[in-house]
């Protein structure tokens, strides 16, 4: 849990007007800061499996606050992945696009076939 001098810092540094404290840039900022610390703390207590699941939750709710951000202002999101140092997201094909569909490869093999028959009979 961030203390009071971190957390003021950091609305501080990301507000947009002043006081701003709940804007999506701003709650992302102190959920970045958040996780940062308990990343560092589960570097030091491993087993430490409530703690675990508090990032995980954090982690979440920044990337729902993320992709919020990213349909509402392009340009403050990429800003703030900028600043924030965050990896971008991957972006997932869709499976259509990674196989060829059935149908193509049921006449590849059709095309083959004919071929492998054509020259049997010659």
């Amino acid at each position: 849990m961030l203390d009071t001098k971190k957390k003021q810092q950091v609305i501080k540094k990301y507000q947009i007007h002043e006081g701003d404290t709940g804007s999506s840039e701003v709650q992302i900022a102190i959920l970045s800061a958040e996780i940062d610390e308990l990343i560092e703390h589960l570097k030091q207590h491993p087993k430490d499996h409530s703690s675990r699941r508090g990032l995980l939750r954090k982690v979440s709710s920044r990337r729902r606050l993320m992709r919020y951000l990213k349909k509402e202002n392009p340009k403050s999101y990429e800003e703030i992945f900028k600043r924030l140092k965050i990896k971008q997201p991957r972006v997932i094909e869709p499976e259509e696009n990674k196989r060829p569909a059935a149908e193509e490869v049921i006449e590849e093999d059709i095309e083959l076939i004919d071929k492998q028959h054509d020259s049997v009979f010659e």
